[in-house]
């Protein structure tokens, strides 16, 4: 738009002076030219009447050839008898010796110059004087004249494309503003709003802008808080059928409803810690996968150590930047380390490792997260868990792997295990 603003203003102020100018040259060479010729025409008056009144006086000539020592106009004067008065190539009969001898004055402008040539009524004839002015004369000061008035469009076309520039910007950068802010309420910064300035339709798309963020936010955190107060609620029916299948009599089927109600109360508890979740604000999600799988490990250390598990952690020495928030890679990572230690016996060894992948011709560099045990595995054929579960932490890890660019595999384990292999897309500096 600023662009297209410059372009406008430019044709339209060009156009303007352009129209000015033309007229203005020549207006300016029609004016040196009668300037010329009104100089020549009063000088060949002035000599006429001296012409008239000292025809027979011997001092005529002087006169006259004083007058052409002054400069230009270059006057002569051709007497009756056919003497020639004044300075100058000699006088040759022509057309228009021929009539001004008739009696006729008249001035001639062509690529020669200019001449006014007037005839004297003397004794015993008729005199004629010529005043000459060249090509040189007639556009003197014209060039400096045209020079001064395009140097004054020029300027003039400067002056109108700063201005352009300034109003292009003026109206552009609101605008760019305001799509900035579009861009960040696309990435998730719902907290980005626009700055109301500019025109009035700008300030209008911005007002309107901040009005559809505000409501989406709105609606957004209603329904956080409608699925989180629904996860709450299921919590009372969870915990009653827990207690009544403590009260069952027979072993087998009372363990056997204290597996699927842990499993329900797993899935119910990973629900609310989805619900609770704030929405995301970053505007370009970026970590060092390297430091949040280690801070998480860390922590997970302990508990295996408790449970008699050896785990193993192989991360790399260099920081691995991916494009996932810090909170969601450790939600990730949490969710695959909780997996394995809910659904494996204690004392079962796990593996957790971060490595690097470079670029190949059908793939950019990634990184990839292992997570395997020495437990029994998945079942065969397994897409999402481990037999008996319902496989939401890893549906969970899957869908926000997926949502950072990667993916997420499920596999044996070198020990026998389950692996479990998410690969991120690594940020380039």
């Amino acid at each position: 738009m600023r662009r297209r603003i410059s372009w406008l203003v430019i044709a339209t102020t060009s156009t303007v002076v352009v129209s000015f100018v033309i007229p203005l040259c020549l207006l300016v060479s029609t004016l040196a030219e009668d300037r010329a010729m009104a100089a020549a025409d009063q000088e060949a008056r002035s000599v006429a009447i001296l012409v008239a009144g000292l025809h027979a006086d011997p001092t005529l000539g002087d006169l006259v050839t004083s007058l052409d020592a002054r400069g230009t106009p270059q006057t002569q004067v051709l007497m009756p008898d056919g003497t020639e008065l004044g300075s100058g190539p000699p006088l040759t009969a022509d057309a228009e010796l021929r009539r001004a001898a008739d009696g006729e004055a008249f001035t001639v402008i062509d690529d020669q110059g200019g001449r006014v040539l007037l005839p004297v009524l003397i004794e015993p004839g008729t005199a004629i004087v010529r005043t000459t002015v060249s090509e040189a004369q007639l556009t003197r000061g014209v060039a400096g004249a045209w020079g001064g008035i395009i140097g004054l469009g020029v300027v003039l076309l400067v002056l109108a494309l700063v201005l352009a520039s300034r109003l292009g910007r003026r109206v552009s950068e609101p605008l760019l503003e305001v799509a900035g802010t579009a861009h960040r309420l696309r990435e998730g910064e719902l907290s980005a709003r626009a700055e109301v300035r500019g025109t009035e339709e700008t300030q209008e798309l911005a007002r309107a802008l901040n009005g559809l963020a505000e409501r989406t936010a709105e609606l957004l955190a209603s329904e956080r808080a409608a699925v989180g107060d629904l996860s709450h609620r299921l919590r009372t029916p969870v915990t009653a059928l827990r207690l009544d299948a403590e009260a069952v009599s027979e072993p087998e089927l009372a363990h056997r409803l204290q597996e699927h109600i842990a499993v329900l109360q797993r899935t119910v508890d990973a629900i609310v810690k989805e619900a609770r979740r704030p929405v995301r604000t970053d505007l370009t999600p970026t970590c060092d996968a390297t430091a949040a799988v280690g801070e998480r490990t860390t922590f997970w250390r302990v508990l295996a150590e408790d449970q008699g598990r050896s785990i193993t952690i192989a991360l790399p020495d260099d920081p691995a930047m991916v494009a996932l928030a810090h909170d969601d890679l450790t939600d990730l990572v949490d969710v695959l380390v909780d997996n394995v230690f809910a659904h494996t016996p204690e004392g079962v060894p796990l593996a957790v490792s971060l490595r690097v992948e470079a670029d190949t011709d059908h793939r950019a560099a990634m990184a990839v997260l292992s997570v395997g045990d020495g437990g029994p595995g998945f079942a065969r054929g397994a897409r999402t868990g481990r037999p008996g579960t319902t496989g939401l932490g890893l549906d969970i890890a899957r869908r926000t792997a997926l949502d950072a660019g990667g993916e997420l595999r499920l596999d044996r384990a070198p020990s026998g295990g389950a692996l479990v292999e998410v690969t991120l897309p690594l940020m380039h500096a």
